[in-house]
């Protein structure tokens, strides 16, 4: 008689996890916990995670330890981020477990997938065509996964959210006001431009236009506190 084979669960592919500050939108300031996976269906030419995207680096755990390390910190706030957090099944359970024991969670995502996750924020950073990739091999496959309006609409429906959007250049004002157009239930207050810097010295000349041109919207202007305090480093 053969034996039968029990199932065997995905492990989560983790970068790294650790406490820090938020460093965007709505909760900026706000000391958290960070579950960084590893993986992303895009190829942001300025992704500032390259080891979560281009060069996918990290150990695998099982959700519930990943959640016993992430609990094990006395902070309400956790963030699950990435690389894209919903191309990981197992994000599902390890959110429920985060709420169940009273943790504030947000999820950081593209937008692209959508997941059943318990979360108090979905912090949603649609990627525009300024975000495509140089590399050929990448460019289409990008192109063709980076603008899902379904999954943003379910999102937005079941969740309370944000929406952030890198700005690189003052061109890229008109691609927003048309994409945010076509969703008729987002409030202006909930949109945030967040300028695409891996310096203090390219915010500082970024946020002054940007400031103006969220103004004008009914926006707001996301700062990127961890890049003005710490630099684009790791665990920060």
């Amino acid at each position: 008689m053969s034996k039968s084979i029990e199932p065997v669960e995905p492990l989560m592919r983790i970068a790294e996890l650790f406490h820090s500050i938020q460093g965007e939108g709505k909760y900026a300031g706000t000391p958290s916990v960070f579950v960084r996976t590893t993986g992303c269906n895009l190829r942001c030419w300025f992704c500032d995670t390259p080891y979560t995207s281009w060069k996918p680096e990290g150990p695998t755990a099982d959700w519930r330890s990943v959640a016993g390390r992430a609990l094990s910190y006395e902070c309400e706030h956790v963030v699950i981020t990435g690389g894209e957090p919903l191309l990981q099944p197992d994000v599902v359970p390890l959110t429920h477990m985060l709420r169940d024991a009273g943790r504030f969670v947000s999820i950081e995502t593209a937008g692209t997938v959508f997941r059943p996750v318990a979360a108090n924020l979905a912090s949603i950073s649609p990627k525009l065509s300024n975000s495509a990739p140089s590399d050929e091999k990448w460019r289409g496959r990008h192109e063709a996964a980076r603008d899902r309006h379904a999954t943003i609409v379910r999102l937005i429906d079941e969740y309370d959210y944000q929406l952030k959007f890198v700005v690189d250049r003052a061109e890229d004002l008109q691609e927003i006001d048309e994409y945010v157009s076509r969703y008729a239930n987002i409030v202006a207050e909930n949109v945030y431009l967040m300028p695409q810097a891996t310096t203090a010295v390219e915010l500082g000349e970024k946020t002054p236009w940007l400031t103006e041109a969220a103004a004008s919207r009914g926006w707001k202007v996301s700062p990127r506190l961890h890049i003005e305090w710490y630099g684009n480093v790791r665990g920060k």
